[in-house]
This record gives C-alpha cells, structure tokens and sequence, in this order.
C-alpha cells in the first residue's frame, strides 16, 4: 500500500521518467533520492517487478525504456487540480476489495474525499453480493469516501452523483457515448463498461461516511470476461480497438466527480437527477423491471427525489421501484 505524498518507488521512476530516455547514474539518483546506492538497486529490481523496462550499465546507470500502465499516486496526482476529491489518495497493487478498504479507512477517520485505488481485487463486489471481475493491469477500480452533511435518506443519490461522473469521464476521454442504466451500471453499445456499489454507515439522523466504489472495464480482451456474466460487457479497448492510459482516465473521473460532488451540496439532487435522465438508456422506452419475487412492465419515466425509478403502468401514479433488474422490452 502506498498512499501520497510519492513514496520512493514512485520518486525514483519520476526521475527515470525526466531523462526521456537518457542515461542517470545510480550515484546522481541516491544523491537525489537521499538513499543508498543498494537501496536505489532494490527499487530497481521492484519497479522491474512492476513491469517497468529498466535498462543498467555499468559506468552509465540506469534509463527507463518502456512505462507501465501504472495508477500510482504519482501517475494520478499531477495534474490533478480538485477541491477535494483525490486529495488524500491511497494505492494497493492487489486488495480485496477497494470499497472495504475504503470503509476501513472512514472507520479510522479519513477525511472526506479520500480515494482508494488498486491495480487488482481479489474480491471485487457489485450490487447484490455480485462478483466484480478485477485481473492485474487492465481496468480501474477505486473507491471513494465521502462524508456529506445531508440526512441518511439522501445516500442513495449519491449513486446518480458517481454515475454522472463516471459517464462524462469516459466520453471526454476515449470520444464514445455512453448510457447510465438504472440503478448502477453503465453501458457502451448495449453492453456494460463500468458499474458502481455505494455502501453507507450512518445513524438515523447521520451519515458517518459513505463509500462509491466504481469499477471500470478499460483494456480488457474477449477472453479475459467470465463465461458466466449476467449481463453482456465490453472495455472502452473492445469499443474503440486502442489501448487507454488508466492513470488519466482516473485523474478525469476525480476531477468530474468533485465537480458534481460539489452541485450536489450546494443545489440539491435535482440537476443530478436531470442531467441523469438524459444519458438514461431506458428514456422514453417500455421496460421489463425484476424485483426477485416478480416483475413488472411499463414506460420508463425517470427517477423521483430518492433515485427510485418511476414505472408509468398507465394508470394512476407511477409505481416507484427501489430495487430491481430492468431490461428493455422494445
């Protein structure tokens, strides 16, 4: 685990990373590094681990011939220009799960807008106990830990807030458009690129914290997916056929995620939910919504105040639905 300010594995590939190509002795680099020679090998040999390509020579030192996809605080961090969000950022090659770290962290008072990242999870989640598939190097999964000063019912908005945030990031990124889908998942063609678990810990009349885990599916293959997936996904590298830096796409969800964190508090959940609507890709459609101990069709006609979706059957006021799988039936 890492967390910022850079530690030394991460000074030292920005060291390697100034010379564009060139030649640094291991002496200039303990000079500025402020260690020992060995120390500076053994950092070496572990960012070598992390797939740096590090050339040595004796009587030159060292050069950095080929970079990583790496969403090191030192790859996330510069640049990166927010109020809050991503302001303490914490980093794991492997965890289990971003959003338990996450809540570990609000448990020993982390401050509002810390960010948890992570290269893999062992033990990726999605809604309703669903596993998140999560291999090394491929995707973006982070978490976020927000503190709101707003009453318990209003958490679920939230979700709407990191759905925004994860939608525009990946359309001002890579150029495609992108739909929400009620209530957590976001698709690409027709098929998931990136879904979303909020978890809360609060009081009846408090929020202690809560925590937006967002998973997003970047340069994974066909034959990286599960065979049993629920429901069918891609990777903005399947939709787009190029290969995506994750550490700015990271850097662009946080930046629009403490925007919209930011409208949030100050005018309400109501020009979320607007801005919501528009990229929903049931609008305007009838739709199929499974509650688990039945289902039931109609029109899709957005969200109310808490994020339950309004289903017009036809007649009468249309029944708000607070959990389900929705599919479309036209």
């Amino acid at each position: 685990m890492t967390s910022a300010p850079q530690n030394s594995q991460d000074r030292l590939l920005s060291l390697l990373r100034e010379q564009a190509g060139a030649w640094i002795s291991g002496e200039e680099l303990s000079r500025r590094l402020g260690v020992s020679r060995t120390a500076v090998w053994k950092q070496i040999r572990a960012l070598r681990r992390r797939n740096c390509r590090i050339e040595a020579a004796a009587a030159r030192g060292y050069r950095l011939l080929e970079m990583p996809d790496l969403v090191t605080p030192g790859e996330i961090l510069p640049g990166l220009q927010t109020r809050l969000v991503g302001r303490e950022l914490v980093f794991f090659a492997e965890t289990d799960s971003t959003n338990v770290q996450a809540q570990r962290l609000g448990e020993e008072g982390a401050p509002d807008g810390t960010v948890v990242v992570a290269d893999a999870q062992s033990a990726g989640k999605g809604r309703l106990g669903r596993r998140w598939h999560s291999p090394p190097g491929v995707n973006l999964h982070l978490s976020v830990l927000l503190r709101p000063a707003v009453p318990p019912q209003r958490a679920p908005q939230l979700s709407f807030v990191a759905a925004l945030a994860v939608a525009r990031a990946i359309s001002e990124y890579s150029g495609v458009a992108v739909e929400v889908k009620w209530p957590n998942d976001l698709l690409l063609d027709g098929r998931k690129v990136a879904g979303l678990l909020s978890e809360m810990n609060a009081e009846s009349e408090r929020i202690h914290y809560v925590v937006l885990g967002m998973g997003i599916n970047v340069n994974m293959d066909a034959d990286q997916f599960p065979d049993d997936l629920r429901y069918p996904a891609t990777s903005l590298k399947l939709a787009t056929g190029r290969g995506w830096p994750r550490a700015s796409l990271a850097r662009l969800l946080l930046r629009h995620l403490d925007q919209l964190y930011a409208q949030f508090l100050g005018e309400g959940f109501a020009p979320i939910a607007r801005q919501w609507e528009l990229l929903c890709a049931w609008r305007g459609r009838r739709i199929e919504v499974d509650r688990g101990g039945d289902r039931v069709q109609g029109l899709f006609a957005g969200i109310d105040e808490q994020g339950a979706l309004l289903l017009d059957q036809g007649a009468g006021e249309p029944l708000r639905i607070y959990a389900g799988d929705v599919r479309p039936l036209a």
